[in-house]
C-alpha cells in the first residue's frame, strides 16, 4: 500500500513537472518579422503592435490595410509584402521622425514608438492619415 501511494505522488509529480516544462516558452525563442527596413529586426511582437497602434491606427487614423497588402487568394493582410507604396512612405516618414528628433532635440538613438521622443507620427497628422499642407 506504502509503495502504490509513493508510485501514485511520484506519477502525480513527474506529470506536474512535464506539463510545466511543456508550457514554458524557451527564453531564446524571439519573434521573427519579414521585411522589416526600419524597425530593429529584434522587435517583440509586443512592441511591434503597440507601434502600430499608437504611432499608425492612432496617429494617422488608418487599419493595417492603408499599408499592408492582402495575401493572394486570402482575406488575410501580407505583412512583409512591399506591394502598397503607402508602406515604403511609412518607411520614409519614420526614418524622417526619427532624424528630426535626433538633429533638433538631441535624442541619441531615436526608436518609433519610444516615449521620450518629441515629434512622433501624429505632431503632424493629427489622427489623420494626410496631414493639412497649409500649417
Amino acid at each position: 500500500m506504502i509503495i502504490n501511494r509513493k508510485i501514485m505522488v511520484t506519477g502525480v509529480l513527474l506529470a506536474v513537472v512535464i506539463i510545466s516544462v511543456a508550457a514554458i516558452e524557451p527564453a531564446h525563442q524571439k519573434d521573427e518579422f519579414k521585411n522589416l527596413k526600419v524597425l530593429p529586426k529584434d522587435i517583440s511582437s509586443k512592441a511591434l503592435q503597440k507601434i502600430m497602434v499608437d504611432e499608425f491606427q492612432d496617429g494617422l487614423g488608418v487599419g493595417c490595410n492603408y499599408c499592408h497588402a492582402p495575401e493572394k487568394g486570402s482575406l488575410h493582410l501580407d505583412y512583409a509584402s512591399d506591394e502598397k507604396p503607402e508602406k515604403e512612405i511609412a518607411r520614409s516618414m519614420m526614418l524622417m521622425t526619427m532624424d528630426i528628433n535626433n538633429k533638433y532635440f538631441g535624442v541619441e538613438h531615436p526608436v518609433i514608438g519610444d516615449s521620450i521622443l518629441t515629434i512622433s507620427c501624429s505632431s503632424c497628422h493629427h489622427g489623420t492619415a494626410h496631414p493639412d499642407k497649409t500649417d
